[in-house]
């Protein structure tokens, strides 16, 4: 192993260094580029990966089939990016940060060579690792989780070697029931272990009551309330099944779908500040508090909740690449803030939709907040059109004043998007009242004349006036 220094960018011009070569960092780098050119801003970034912009989102649709090319994942190639004058270094791993001395050191996976890049500002958009626990047999060939293009591919080799057509899934939030359905597209028979008494933790219990009955009417197995303890292998090294307290589950493939954390560790060990959650803390420009010159965004921060007022943490792409055009804004000269979410997401199994924004009642009672809850059944069409679909609506409104605090959707097609409209409702702090005066479009192809959420806000708004009086 050698080590080098890689010399000041010389010429008068600032070095940004980035962190990581997905959404965010390269967002960041891309929006800087723009503008400032090469003679007035050299940008290095490094990336351990073999893939730089791609959608990790995208990863459950690929491996199900829906997406049939991995490159349709991948927004800019490390060449379009160099074509740029962004010099990006892939399979290159940076291993510390040294704030005092404004540089990082990186090693190249392959050689094993080592360098010091000094840095005049840096970004950090190191993203999130799944969580994997240590149990035993977790490590066997045939375990796989599901975070980068190279998790996906050796995922898709597995399923195209595999004699066995018996899969099992660890967890039940949105990564565990992406993938599966990917595993029913591939023709598995699927059984999802899952920690929690429903799926879907990010949904109150009720709602998380009809995403399991709909994944067993598809024909997945799901096993609630039931902790995995370990993973036994065979003869051949490979997973053979996995285990809870209860019982034994045959298994020729194993996908976890626990969640993330944020990838925290160098940040953490260059003492820069970290949350409750383990993401990095930074203003509303995105730089890290108390450090002029150091930005981060992505799935390694945490971020401002507007609907409760504390701090969480989401990992999603579209909160990574709006970080890193705030963070480019910046670092380029202009002027720009991320000011927080309200905790939108949305996903799919087969056809069921789930969506969801803002608090859950757990949420809303940790923050201290006194509310209703309504929750409504309506239909996605008029009621005469064909194809109508019903879908489930609940809606918490704080007690007294009214404020739309969060809303769960669970339904067929047509359910998943129309928890937008909720979400621009909090964003704007609005009443439920407020709501049921919205003008959404209408006709009997796309909604009731009521349509489902503004249902739900009359019969939010019914129960807060009751309660007041």
């Amino acid at each position: 192993m050698s080590m080098s220094r890689t010399s000041g960018s010389g010429g008068g011009r600032e070095r940004l260094v980035v962190i990581g070569g997905d959404a965010a960092g390269m967002s960041a780098a891309s929006q800087a580029r723009r503008l400032r050119g090469p003679d007035e801003l050299e940008i290095v970034a490094f990336e351990r990966g073999n893939f730089a912009s791609y959608s990790a989102c995208g990863i459950p649709y690929w491996v199900g089939g829906d997406v049939t090319d991995r490159d349709r994942l991948v927004a800019r190639t490390p060449e379009e990016h160099r074509e740029r004058d962004i010099d990006l270094r892939m399979r290159t791993e940076v291993t510390e940060i040294d704030v005092e001395g404004a540089r990082v050191r990186s090693r190249e996976l392959d050689t094993g060579t080592e360098a010091w890049t000094p840095y005049d500002k840096l970004v950090i958009a190191t993203g999130a690792r799944p969580v994997r626990p240590d149990l035993p047999g977790i490590d066997a060939p045939g375990v796989h989780g599901v975070q980068t293009l190279d998790d996906g591919q050796a995922l898709l080799d597995t399923l195209e070697r595999s004699r066995g057509r018996r899969a099992v899934v660890v967890g039940a939030g949105y990564i565990g029931v992406e993938m599966a359905e990917a595993l029913i597209n591939r023709g598995y028979e699927v059984t999802v272990v899952n920690r929690g008494k429903e799926p879907m933790s990010t949904l109150d219990p009720d709602m998380g009551r009809l995403v399991h009955t709909a994944m067993e009417g598809l024909g997945i197995t799901m096993v609630d309330d039931a902790e995995v303890t370990k993973v036994l292998t065979g003869d051949d090294d490979r997973v053979r099944a996995v285990v809870t307290d209860d019982a034994e589950y045959p298994a020729d493939v194993v996908v976890l779908g626990i969640g993330v954390r944020p990838e925290t560790a160098l940040a953490r060990a260059a003492g820069l500040p970290v949350g409750d959650h383990g993401g990095l803390l930074t203003d509303l420009a995105m730089r890290v508090r108390g450090h002029e010159n150091i930005w981060a965004g992505g799935d390694c921060v945490e971020v401002l909740d507007l609907v409760s007022g504390g701090e969480r943490h989401i990992a999603l792409g579209t909160h990574a690449n709006k970080h890193g055009q705030v963070i480019g804004t910046n670092v380029g000269g202009g002027y720009a803030t991320f000011p927080g979410v309200v905790g939108t997401a949305v996903s799919k199994v087969c056809d069921l939709e789930i969506a969801r924004t803002g608090l859950r009642e757990k949420d809303a009672h940790r923050a201290g907040l006194r509310f209703e809850t309504v929750t409504v059944e309506s239909t996605s069409r008029a009621g005469y059109y064909p194809g109508a679909e019903v879908m489930t609506v609940k809606m918490l409104a704080e007690r007294r004043t009214g404020r739309l605090l969060g809303v769960q959707i669970v339904g067929r097609e047509g359910a998943g998007k129309r928890v937008d409209v909720a979400a621009v409702a909090l964003t704007a702090g609005m009443t439920v009242e407020r709501m049921t005066t919205l003008d959404l479009g209408y006709a009997p192809p796309f909604s009731p004349v009521w349509d489902p959420v503004l249902v739900a806000a009359r019969k939010a708004t019914a129960k807060v006036r009751a309660g007041a009086s």
